[in-house]
């Protein structure tokens, strides 16, 4: 046993503990700011004078970093403790935010996003980790759909909050607004979190964490050439093949390291099943949900004239109804399961996107904004389950890496997703231009091709929910040193948990 052994306050059944409170809050922050820029690239461009290709990379270059980092965020959560990690994840997060509200040039500002989307990249991992630490099983529906108050909401209000600020001013205020925030975030936080988990020394695998950055963060880089025009789609698919064989390269070395050493990304997680196809579905759906956030923008801007700040408004109420449905969704899966909610979630996501199909220059604007609140609605019913049903399937040594690759494909997912619906609607708008259409009518029937295309993707993503298990079995244990375990009906939520290396165990319990 070890010699320090964290104690703390009693965990109370249908109470969400502090500490992952504390990290849902901070979590909002730093991802509302991963969107908050979309509405401010014509002010940048005019600002910094640099085109719309240069400008879009205060995204593409936030992408590539949290694609780069992620996979460090396993190892590096079980070398240090809770508080440790909020406070150098925040504190890196601060320290971007004020490079970029000062940068006196572009170079500068995307050197600011770039520490910005490293601290961010801790955080989510961070959360997931923590909470399937402290939360006992049969309680984690309800506290993982607190936690899509925070993934869902925020990318949500980012662009509505960007067109406000930027009403008032520079796009510097974006940065200057979250700066307060983050502060005082940060320092409420540090006041009142415990730490829930005992570092473990182990080494690193340098060679992995390099080939892990230029894999990931190649895939994710020529992925975002695809939507920048015909003339880049040949380097695109050149640097996407040569981040795949990276990432291969990655995963032999992972599975060597296995045998004898410590991976850096432990790859037994995908061994399973539940996991595996958690992290299928969820990867496929965040594909739909980034092409769809994509696609509508240009829609409701370009073809149908409508402001910014009135597109963002137009989208929020889909992103608030996800977010707030995450705690009704939570708690009818701890008492029912995955059943009822991902394969129904599943199907009535195929009929949104089936639905924006139909999209024309006279659609009504109430239809659009029920098709979106539909596909945001079903999501929630699918990523709550599928992120608790995912993680609660992997043993607690194996709980940062779970999250770890769940942020990482989420990233993976975002750019494919991005780069195949705009390389689908500009290959068949730039063909009907060729054979003489207008362009708007042009546009219109590439955005529909776009969207079909979606739609084929979640069919598959019903076929994976067929498969998914109600719920994983033995997922309601927890490990004890004398080897025995604790049936999820029997635990005690009462009881202060006790964190020893790779175990945890409930004191005072020493199973049946």
């Amino acid at each position: 046993m070890s010699a320090a052994i964290d104690e703390r306050p009693a965990i109370r059944a249908g109470r969400t503990p502090t500490v992952v409170r504390l990290l849902v809050l901070a979590t909002f922050v730093v991802i509302l700011n991963e969107t908050i820029m979309i509405n401010a690239i014509p002010r940048l461009m005019v600002s910094m004078k640099i085109t719309e290709q240069s400008a879009q990379w205060v995204t593409t270059a936030f992408m590539l970093t949290m694609a780069a980092v992620i996979p460090v965020t396993g190892w590096f959560l079980q070398r240090v403790t809770t508080r440790q990690a909020y406070a150098m994840a925040m504190g890196v997060f601060i320290a971007g935010t004020v490079l970029s509200a000062v940068a006196p040039s572009f170079g500068v500002l995307l050197l600011g996003r770039i520490v910005q989307a490293a601290g961010t990249a801790v955080m989510l991992p961070l959360l997931m980790t923590s909470l399937m630490i402290v939360v006992p099983e049969h309680d984690r529906g309800r506290v993982m759909g607190n936690v899509s108050l925070a993934i869902s909401v925020a990318p949500a209000l980012g662009p509505a909050v960007s067109g406000l600020i930027l009403q008032a001013g520079s796009w510097r205020l974006l940065f200057v607004a979250v700066l307060p925030i983050a502060a005082l975030v940060t320092v409420f936080g540090l006041r009142k979190m415990d730490n829930i988990s005992e570092p473990q020394a182990s080494s690193i695998d340098w060679l992995s964490v390099g080939v892990a950055a230029l894999g990931f963060g190649g895939l994710v880089y020529g992925l975002s050439l695809f939507g920048e025009g015909a003339g880049r789609i040949g380097p695109g698919i050149g640097i996407v093949l040569a981040g795949v064989v990276t990432i291969t390269v990655f995963v032999v070395r992972q599975l060597k390291l296995q045998r004898g050493g410590e991976p850096l990304m432990d790859m037994r997680i995908l061994g399973n099943r539940a996991y595996g196809l958690s992290l299928l579905l969820m990867s496929i759906g965040f594909l739909a949900m980034l092409g769809s956030m994509i696609l509508l923008p240009l829609y409701l801007q370009n073809l149908r004239g409508l402001s910014p700040l009135e597109t963002g408004l137009l989208v929020m109420p889909g992103g608030l109804a996800m977010g707030l449905l995450g705690p009704t969704v939570g708690k009818v899966f701890d008492r029912y399961g995955s059943r009822p909610l991902v394969l129904p979630g599943s199907i009535a996501t195929m009929l949104a996107l089936a639905g924006f199909t139909q999209v024309s220059l006279t659609m009504p604007y109430w239809q659009v904004l029920g098709l979106h609140a539909l596909l945001m609605v079903s999501l929630a019913a699918t990523f709550t389950p599928v992120f608790t049903l995912g993680l609660g399937g992997l043993p607690p040594h194996l709980y940062s890496h779970g999250s770890s690759m769940l942020g990482t494909m989420q990233q993976v997912a975002a750019a494919f997703g991005t780069a195949l619906v705009v390389t689908v609607m500009s290959a068949r708008t730039s063909h009907l231009v060729a054979d003489g259409v207008a362009a708007v009518p042009a546009q219109v029937s590439g955005m529909r091709l776009a969207f079909g295309v979606a739609t084929a993707l979640a069919v598959v993503t019903i076929v994976v929910a067929a498969k998914l298990p109600r719920r994983v079995a033995g997922a309601g244990t927890r490990e004890h040193g004398g080897g025995g375990t604790l049936p999820a009906a029997e635990e005690a939520p009462v009881a202060p948990v006790q964190r020893h290396g790779a175990q945890t165990t409930v004191q005072g319990d020493e199973g049946p």
